[in-house]
């Protein structure tokens, strides 16, 4: 099936809908201001634009969730849900429509595509026993108890019915529709992952699940509910009106021209989708653009590795503006990108602070100090004035291209030279300053065609970073007499952008500020609240965690023995999932800790010496230096009692020592590697003086796996070792087994 052409007449974009298991962070608000920036230029350039954001809500994740959280699945997903939209709301995201998959006309529409797919032969049923990983509700095809190959998680084995859908049937069509269509996945990383997942052989996908009721029920079957990623994938179709009355939308806006990802739903987009399309007849989405991941220190920010970030944080200390500028200019789209405080602040204070805003301020308060806000006729063109309007020209050019390849640093990047460009020129000429051998009125003249010329500069830099920077443009654009910029956008002022356009005689606005520096507490701040939030968070996790445990809420563990047993056909199965690259030691070394999974066997640490403790690594151990064994000179501690509920909180871990290196300069710290099975990570241990790094490989250990990060001698730590205090001199005995314990049991 070949890919249409985009026309002129319309634009179609969509944002993943985002997964109601938790509330919104910065990763969800970087892919949604992206394709608000998107719509927003589309718009000024006179397209029909519709853009869709949402929220998908079904699946076994959100039931169990919602279970722990003491409420049923409904009222877990409304609230979550009413999160995203407030706080898009609260950003000031244009947005055409908010789908839900919880919704009637979602339902229906589900319902709609099961029915056509099944009708014409593509879904049949059978039974299937397998892995699956509730955390990124996928079929992988991994052993029985063995970790998520995406997150990491230990998988569940699943033995029930299932509807499957002929995944199997359009390896060849898709090939075929992915060389004939080289732009429809990009970037080029993403392309060849979905190729050599394709190549590799496609096996029949589960569509449906029994073991679990919160999900849009089978037409026909109720029993069975759709399988959340078919569930979930049709929204982009459902909300325009699929299996309804009224497709007029479908009809108009379909096929998308733009489906904005994070990399890590590639598969599900680029082979899942298109094949579902393809089956039911319907035209394939012209592209699908996948962003890379935000990091923070270096990890990717998500939920289960308590690293995220709010983006209501931002938003409170420097505006919207601030983040979707640092979030746009910063970060190469379709790459990872690293987020702190301290850039963020770099970037704002260097870029829009004492750039944009700082030349905008100077030339509209000399304005109204030399011509009573008044643009006065800049009269013949110098060499100087040339030279801008051709850096302008050439910004306008250089600008359109870039930003619609989604290049969007690169085109910031060209706009802040115009910038830069501009305020040389006002520094160059001077025109706050009569020179000596100047006249009265050739230094009038020269200050009208400076500020003149600096003005239109501004106008042109105004118009382009509107799509990135909508309130400040919007404040600008006032500023320099042009009007309400809304209006302007929608009369398609992007279409006919060029030199020129502000007139003389035109009345300035009274000034107003637009990026007050941001002072040396913003980053301070900005900690402050995000720990505060933390500390609600865990706080809000742990009652939580003590009333599931009340009620014996908890996920059963993964059988012990599970296998593969197809029905219908014998050489085929439920796909499994794309295989992301091995974690390299570089990409692997730093991880914040995460959730435990389900427990996979319970050990006892054997510790023969008069206490045991937590070993090291991290601040909270602060009545001694970091790194260093607390004081143990007494033989014997008198306990302080805690709870039952307290030693919960405490999740420990059994890991195996990968790498063991010293930390130059640190006497007593040794640099660990360590396996916990579902995931590796790095450890400092104040254990140098009392182990060879050498003899500790290979060696299982139990570690303090909930603790928060911490940095010593620029490495970031991610846990605490167990070990045991020896009197006199409190030299520590890592504490181990005599059984044969698989890596990330949790002790109890």
């Amino acid at each position: 099936m070949a890919n249409s052409e985009s026309t002129s007449q319309r634009f179609y974009i969509t944002t993943p809908i985002y997964y109601v298991n938790a509330r919104p962070h910065l990763g969800h608000a970087y892919s949604t201001i992206v394709c608000d920036a998107i719509a927003r230029r589309k718009r000024a350039l006179g397209i029909d634009t519709w853009f869709l954001t949402g929220t998908d809500e079904h699946g076994e994740k959100i039931e169990r969730s919602a279970k722990l959280a003491g409420r049923t699945s409904h009222e877990f997903a409304d609230a979550i849900a009413a999160e995203f939209r407030g706080l898009w709301d609260r950003l000031g995201l244009t947005y055409d429509d908010f789908i839900r998959t919880t919704e009637p006309r979602h339902v229906r529409g589900v319902q709609h595509l099961f029915a056509t797919l099944r009708d014409k032969g593509y879904i049949y049923k059978g039974f299937y026993t397998g892995q699956y990983c509730v955390s990124d509700e996928a079929w992988v095809d991994v052993e029985p108890g063995a970790p998520c190959p995406d997150c990491g998680r230990i998988t569940e084995t699943v033995s029930e019915e299932n509807y499957f859908f002929k995944l199997s049937a359009f390896e060849r069509k898709l090939l075929e529709f992915y060389e004939a269509n080289p732009g429809f996945m990009q970037p080029e990383s993403t392309r060849r992952e979905v190729l050599s997942f394709v190549r590799s052989g496609l096996k029949d996908l589960s569509v449906s699940r029994t073991s679990f009721t919160w999900g849009i029920p089978v037409p026909g079957d109720e029993k069975h509910v759709v399988y959340v990623w078919l569930d979930a994938l049709v929204n982009y179709i459902s909300a325009l009106g699929y299996g309804s009355d009224d497709d007029q939308k479908l009809k108009k806006f379909w096929p998308a021209d733009i489906h904005l990802i994070g990399k890590e739903i590639s598969r599900f987009h680029c082979v899942y989708w298109p094949a579902f399309l393809m089956a039911a007849g319907l035209p394939l989405p012209r592209s699908v653009r996948a962003n890379g991941w935000l990091l923070f220190d270096q990890g990717k920010m998500s939920k289960s590795r308590g690293n995220i970030v709010r983006t209501e944080t931002v938003h409170e200390v420097l505006g919207t503006d601030a983040l979707r500028y640092f979030l746009l200019r910063e970060i190469p789209f379709g790459q990872d990108g690293n987020f702190s405080f301290d850039a963020l602040v770099q970037r704002y204070n260097g870029d829009l602070a004492n750039g944009y805003g700082n030349l905008v301020s100077r030339v509209v308060n000399m304005v109204h100090k030399f011509f009573n806000g008044v643009v006065p006729e800049a009269g013949p063109e110098t060499p100087a004035e040339q030279a801008l309007r051709d850096t302008a020209t050439h910004t306008i050019a250089e600008f359109a291209p870039a930003f619609d390849d989604l290049n969007f640093s690169e085109a910031l990047k060209s706009l802040w030279i115009l910038v830069a460009d501009t305020d040389g020129y006002l520094t160059a000429t001077a025109p706050w300053k009569r020179s000596e051998n100047r006249s009265e009125s050739e230094h009038t003249a020269l200050q009208a065609r400076v500020l003149a010329t600096a003005a239109e500069a501004i106008r042109v830099i105004t118009a382009l970073v509107y799509p990135i920077l909508p309130d400040a443009a919007s404040k600008v654009w006032r500023q320099l007499g042009q009007g309400e910029l809304s209006d302007a956008a929608k009369q398609a002022f992007l279409t006919n952008l060029v030199w020129g356009g502000l007139k003389a005689g035109t009345r300035f606005a009274e000034p107003a500020p637009l990026f007050p520096r941001a002072e040396k507490d913003a980053v301070t701040r900005m900690q402050n609240l995000e720990e505060e939030n933390n500390r609600s968070a865990v706080d809000a996790a742990s009652q939580r965690e003590n009333a599931a445990r009340s009620a014996s809420v908890v996920p059963p563990p993964p059988p012990a023995s599970p296998s593969v047993v197809p029905v219908q056909d014998p050489t085929t199965h439920p796909g499994a999932g794309i295989q992301q690259p091995t974690e390299t030691a570089a990409t692997s070394k730093v991880k914040s800790p995460v959730p435990a999974p389900a427990d996979p066997a319970q050990s006892v640490a054997t510790a023969p010496v008069s206490h045991v403790r937590a070993e090291l690594a991290s601040s909270r151990l602060s009545a001694a230096p970091a790194g260093v064994p607390l004081d143990s000179s007494a033989a014997v501690e008198q306990p302080s009692f805690i709870t039952i509920d307290d030693f919960a909180k405490v999740d420990l871990r059994v890991a195996q020592i990968l790498v063991a290196e010293r930390v130059p300069k640190a006497d007593k710290l040794l640099r660990l590697e360590v396996d916990l099975g579902y995931e590796k990570r790095q450890i400092l241990a104040g254990i140098a003086q009392y182990y060879e790094p050498e003899k500790l490989i290979g060696r299982k250990i139990v570690i303090v796996a909930n603790l928060a990060p911490r940095k010593m001698r620029g490495l970031e730590s991610n846990g605490m070792l167990l070990a045991a205090s020896l009197p006199p001199d409190g030299s520590p005995v890592l504490a181990g087994f005599l059984e044969d314990v698989p890596l990330g049991a949790r002790l109890k």
